[in-house]
């Protein structure tokens, strides 16, 4: 419980930190959210007005200031050109993306963590070459290339699956879950080629240990010294798994946006191209704040993988 507290305790400078970064890149980038609203047949003297109405005119540090304050109490504003509040349009576009994160990490660790431990076991082969040559590609190729590729192969010339789009669970699970596999494929691919090489190279060397040619001179199988193998390189594959998660948040951006998904991703794209501040400040302190709890619970399993660690 001490070891908790004090992790904990260690975020708060950290998202600290970053709401400090994330609030200075959006409102020193070039552009002025009053100006798009107000439009192009709008004089100096409205944009201005508008400027003070959104509270734009204020110094930075005040508007700093007053929004980490909402962020403390759970507000987290109202969106600048909607005048919806953030948590609402939050609300709106969160289950597309939990869908996404979800299936795309469970395809992935299903997949790679398997198909590296073969490749560890087959070193030197050709199916070793093979499952390398895939993580290199996978991890080369840009995402939205993949994604166009697997668009035109498996919708538009099969027509298995949706062009673009999203269907909700509500509407069918069968709809739901075709409209969700091209861009969980798409951003397992990615994840899968990280994850895959870090059980490959782990598990090798796990394999190279006294204990392991102990096992397999007793006549132990295979499968039972891979599954020793495997659980003494657990520590570094959970790492991964949450280094990773970094190129999902990234990933899951471009993949709605590829595929037309009306996701966080999405959202966050559109405020951008707005300069919807609140919106953009919310969604990447959010982004940060999971990212950092997920690694965090990282930390926590490898009890779980080896007993030998303690906090």
């Amino acid at each position: 419980m001490g070891y908790l507290l004090r992790r904990l305790a260690a975020t708060l400078p950290v998202m600290a930190v970053v709401a400090v970064v994330v609030f200075l890149l959006i409102h020193l980038s070039p552009g002025d959210p009053a100006a798009l609203i107000a439009g192009d047949l709008a004089t100096a003297d409205d944009i201005a007005k508008l400027r003070v109405a959104l509270g734009l005119d204020q110094p930075l540090w005040q508007q700093f200031f007053l929004w980490l304050g909402r962020i403390l109490t759970g507000d987290l504003g109202t969106s600048i050109f909607t005048n919806v509040p953030v948590t609402e349009l939050l609300a709106q576009r969160l289950e597309p993306t939990l869908s996404i994160a979800f299936f795309t990490m469970t395809l992935a660790v299903l997949l790679s963590v398997p198909l590296g431990t073969l490749a560890a076991h087959t070193a030197g082969s050709l199916l070793d070459r093979a499952v390398m040559l895939f993580a290199v590609l996978a991890f080369s190729v840009p995402v939205f290339l993949v994604g166009y590729l697997l668009i035109y192969g498996f919708a538009i010339q099969l027509g298995w699956f949706p062009v673009q789009g999203y269907s909700r669970f509500a509407d069918g699970v069968g709809p739901w879950l075709r409209s969700l596999a091209l861009p969980c494929i798409n951003l397992a691919l990615l994840y899968m080629a990280l994850l895959t090489r870090m059980t490959r190279a782990t598990v090798l060397e796990v394999l190279q240990e006294d204990y392991i040619r102990t096992a397999r001179a007793k006549g132990l199988g295979v499968l039972a010294v891979l599954g020793h193998a495997l659980r003494n390189a657990a520590v570094p594959i959970a790492t991964t798994v949450g280094v990773g998660i970094a190129l999902l948040i990234g990933g899951v951006v471009v993949t709605e946006t590829v595929f037309a998904i009306p996701g966080v991703g999405r959202l966050v794209i559109d405020s951008v191209q707005r300069h919807d501040y609140p919106v953009i400040q919310s969604v990447l302190l959010l982004s940060a704040g999971v990212y950092v709890l997920i690694n965090l619970l990282i930390d926590l399993s490898y009890r779980f993988f080896d007993p030998r660690i303690s906090y």
